[in-house]
This record gives structure tokens, C-alpha cells and sequence, in this order.
């Protein structure tokens, strides 16, 4: 099969970067060269010409770089996706891949996997861990549910990818990954979208394709559009890629406007066939990786809604521009930024108010102690006055002085 998506990276240093360790994300420096073995590269669409995607003969021993910044052994300690079906609207998914064995339902034909593209993914949300690989999806214990959304190679419309995703919400999948990104079809993908979440299901998303078309006539890369569906409608959970370098390669298409980023850059994964791996690149790896994540939550937190759950990657992440996926984080992390209810004020309690009749009794006898208190002080100063007048009325004359004559002329 052809490494397609070599041009993003030389061969020896992309599979070196995918099968070593390597620090955090924001780490500067890439990782050091490794042995020397050369995967097979997964594509979105097949190369005109191109064959189906076959077994890989060879497999990634030691663990991706991709595992570190995911903590992938501290969150196993909280959840592993039971009980969680994810479907993947893509190319297909092998039915026959070992890591993902007994956990695979296909609806129609997208039981088989020409390109290979959608079995790569489905690897990346819930692949098991074989013995002496390195090489694991982010919810091992998820079940898949293979739904196609585009032709045998890869080809694509937003009719296709709009069926898939309704088709997904109406077999019951609690988190719906798409693997393609598409310039229009934004109205039919928006209501299929609007399907998707009555029913209770999270659709993520790439924010922009992995590698832009070419013009027929040039040959040149078309030219980026502003928006790419379903990753643009309201509810879509939209995804941009990074590499082991913390950064993206220089030609990818611009990503605008990302929920979340997440490992997608020269990361591993298993093919359409058999135990071997394939090497791959591009936003729609990274999204692989984010709905994983939300089957994680979905398993931990079987309660929250599908919004719910995106804000909870989302506000989790490390803190970036888009934030970065942080698996762990978004399982134990409480949310508390939620505005809460406003206390209730208690009720004013009012006392019964008292009975009028002590009232009126303390003011009688009140009213009576003042007037004897008046007499008792009024009589204090008639008393003596009268004494002293032989209690004679005002104006009468003393005894043994006549009353004076009036005045009169004869």
C-alpha cells in the first residue's frame, strides 16, 4: 500500500516518532531515531490504481509517543469504555481485527475495510493491549458499531456522512466519531447533527480534512475553505491534530476554531487485518482519539448528556489554544464553575402581637398614680396658702378691718 502521507513526514523519522515514548507534549524536541521498521501508511481515500489494504506484517513493540501525554494506565484506573458503543462513520471496520475481537457490530457492509482508514480509527478509540505491545485505544473495553460513510475507496459526500451519522444515533451509539471533514453540505449535516443529539449521542469530529484535495487541472492543493462540516455545526465536538513535538506538520491544512487537540500526528494503530500496525497522520486521528475519550466518561459518568460530557474534555484539557486532551483529567476533575441556585431567604418571623387588656389595666393605673401624685402636689401648695389666709376666699378683708367705702360723690 502506499505511504501516502509520507510527504508529512520522512519514513524513518515518522515511524521512530510513533514507536518511541516521548516526553510531554509541549516538549521541544522530537524523540530519538528507534530500529528501523517501516509500517504501512494508512490513507483516507485510496490512490487511484491502488489495491485493498492488507494485513500488516510487522508491529509497533514499544509504546507510541502518543501514550505519555495521554495517560492512558492512570485513566484505566477509573474507566475502560464498558458498556459504551461508539461508532465509527468511515471507510469501514475489520470485523476480523484481533484487538478489537468480539467488540465489533457492522451495519451492512461496513464489515469489510478496503482502505483501511476506519479500522485504523476504531484501533485508536478501543483497542486492546496484546501481550508485548505497546500499541492500545484510549476505551479497550468500548464496542464498536461500524457504520459506513463513504464508497468502498474512501470517497465522500456529505449525503453519505449525513446518513451514517443518523444511522449511528438510531442504532444507539452513545458517541459518534465521522473521519472525514467536507466544504459543504452544511444544512444536511447540521439537521443530522440535531438527530444525533435528541438522541442522546456526541458527534466528534476533525476540524479540517487531513490533507486538502488537489485541483483537477493544476494539481495544486485546493485552496482551504472556512468551514468544514460536520465539525461546523452546533453540538459537533471538533478536533485538530499534533505531533510528538507538541506542534503540527507545516503543511497541514490550517485548523481554525478547535474544541480540543489531541495526539494525531505520526501516531499507530492496527489495520483492516490481522495483529500488524499501520502509521498514520492527520486531524481525523486525533478525533479518533477524542471520542475514545468521551467513551471513557460516558462508561465513568453514565448520567451526563452528550454536551455534558464535551465540556467536560474541553474544561479538563491542558490548558492551550485549542486545550489539549487530557484523558485523565476529564475522568476525575469536579466541575464546579457551574452557576449554582441563589440561597432562600428564611421567612421574617413576625411575634403575635400582645393582648390589649394588661395594656389597658398598666394605663389606668398609670393614668390614676399620676393624678393622685397632681392632688398630693397641689395640695402642697394650696394647703399652707389657705392656712395662712384663715382659709378666707380670695379678696375678702381680714377680721377687725372693715371693707373699704367706694368712692362716691354726694
Amino acid at each position: 500500500m502506499r505511504r501516502a502521507l509520507s510527504h508529512r513526514h520522512p519514513v524513518a523519522r515518522a515511524v521512530a516518532a510513533a514507536l518511541l515514548a516521548a516526553l510531554t507534549p509541549a516538549a521541544a524536541a522530537a524523540p530519538a531515531a528507534a530500529a528501523d521498521i517501516q509500517l504501512p501508511t494508512v490513507t483516507p481515500v485510496l490512490p487511484a490504481g491502488a489495491s485493498c489494504a492488507k494485513a500488516s506484517t510487522d508491529k509497533a513493540e514499544k509504546q507510541p509517543w502518543t501514550r505519555r501525554p495521554l495517560g492512558l494506565s492512570q485513566a484505566w484506573k477509573f474507566s475502560e469504555g464498558a458498556g459504551v458503543t461508539v461508532a465509527v462513520v468511515d471507510t469501514g471496520v475489520g470485523t476480523g481485527i484481533p484487538a478489537l475481537s468480539g467488540r465489533v457490530e457492522a451495519v451492512g457492509d461496513a464489515g469489510e475495510d478496503c482502505v483501511g482508514h476506519g479500522s485504523f480509527a476504531a484501533g485508536l478509540i478501543a483497542a486492546a493491549p496484546g501481550a508485548g505491545v505497546g500499541v492500545a485505544g484510549l476505551a479497550p473495553q468500548a464496542r464498536i458499531l461500524a457504520v459506513r460513510g463513504t464508497d468502498t475507496r474512501g470517497e465522500t459526500t456529505a449525503g453519505q456522512l449525513a446518513d451514517g451519522i443518523r444511522t449511528a444515533a438510531d442504532r444507539g451509539a452513545g458517541v459518534i466519531y465521522v473521519g472525514r471533514a467536507v466544504a459543504t453540505g452544511k444544512d444536511e449535516l447540521t439537521a443530522a447533527v440535531a438527530h444525533a443529539a435528541e438522541r442522546g449521542a456526541l458527534v466528534v469530529a476533525p476540524v479540517v480534512p487531513d490533507t486538502l484535495p488537489k485541483d483537477s487541472n493544476t494539481g495544486k492543493p485546493v485552496q482551504p475553505a472556512p468551514w468544514y462540516w460536520p465539525a461546523s455545526a452546533p453540538g459537533v465536538l471538533s478536533v485538530m491534530d499534533y505531533g510528538p513535538d507538541g506542534q503540527r506538520p507545516q503543511d497541514a491544512p490550517r485548523a481554525l476554531n478547535a474544541d480540543l487537540a489531541a495526539p494525531g500526528d505520526a501516531v499507530v494503530s492496527v489495520g483492516p487485518k490481522g495483529d500488524g500496525h499501520y502509521f498514520g497522520s492527520g486531524s481525523s486521528l486525533a478525533a479518533a482519539h477524542v471520542a475514545g475519550a468521551a467513551a471513557l466518561v460516558r462508561a465513568r459518568h453514565p448520567k451526563m448528556t452528550a454536551q455534558d460530557v464535551a465540556r467536560q474534555l474541553t474544561v479538563a484539557g491542558y490548558p492551550d489554544d485549542p486545550p489539549r486532551l487530557d484523558p485523565y483529567a476529564a475522568l476525575t476533575t469536579l466541575l464546579t464553575d457551574k452557576q449554582g441556585t441563589a440561597p432562600r431567604q428564611a421567612a421574617a418571623h413576625v411575634p403575635a402581637a400582645a393582648p390589649s387588656g394588661p395594656q389597658n389595666r398598666a394605663l389606668l393605673i398609670a393614668g390614676a398614680c399620676g393624678g393622685l401624685v397632681l392632688l398630693v402636689a397641689g395640695g402642697a401648695v394650696v394647703i399652707p396658702r389657705g392656712r395662712a389666709r384663715g382659709w378666707r376666699p380670695a379678696g375678702a378683708p381680714e377680721a377687725g378691718h372693715p371693707a373699704p367705702a367706694s368712692g362716691g360723690g354726694l
